[in-house]
């Protein structure tokens, strides 16, 4: 009974939608990679107006790295750590949700606003979960193209998404094609 349910459904629906409605085309024409990128983020491959893959899976642990979630994780890590901290399954599944993502890669906050100032301070782990952030985000996208067979667009929204300009920058770097 172990299923992916994938989760921001209507936000990505919508965002899809109006994505089509701006470009001026029948979202049945379009491939559409939509990122909902908040404390809680996903990515979600949209072709021909249907959802043919989203970031998140059963829960919400899979896929982007998140405000406290880890995101995607090697499951021999998480055993590692788990021997290593002698954590049993509890404390696993607070350390992967409310201790990981950029909140733990940081070191500072799961508020990406914190982290951008620290990073142009100087400060090396605020610059690397912005630069992790970014890749994830970045990869889903390759990915999903491909399984779309191209793209005609991407989107972004979310808190992250909507309000901050140099991530939208970071991660959409590299995608010129």
């Amino acid at each position: 009974n172990v299923r992916r349910f994938g989760f921001h459904g209507p936000s990505h629906a919508y965002v899809a939608g109006m994505a089509a409605a701006h470009i001026g085309r029948e979202i049945r024409d379009l491939r559409i990679v939509t990122l909902h990128l908040g404390n809680g983020a996903s990515a979600c491959a949209v072709e021909f107006g249907h959802s043919v893959d989203t970031s998140m899976g059963m829960t919400p642990l899979e896929g982007l790295v998140m405000g406290t979630r880890s995101g995607d994780i090697d499951a021999g890590a998480l055993l590692a750590l788990m021997r290593a901290e002698g954590w049993g399954p509890d404390e696993a599944d607070v350390a992967l949700n409310t201790m990981s993502g950029l909140k733990g890669l940081s070191g500072i906050s799961n508020d990406l606003r914190d982290i951008l100032s620290a990073a142009a301070d100087g400060d090396d782990r605020a610059r690397l979960a912005v630069t992790v952030f970014a890749h994830r985000a970045r990869k889903y996208i390759g990915a999903y193209a491909a399984v779309m067979g191209g793209l005609d667009a991407v989107v972004l929204t979310g808190g992250i998404g909507e309000n901050s300009a140099e991530m939208r920058r970071r991660i959409l770097q590299r995608l010129d094609f």
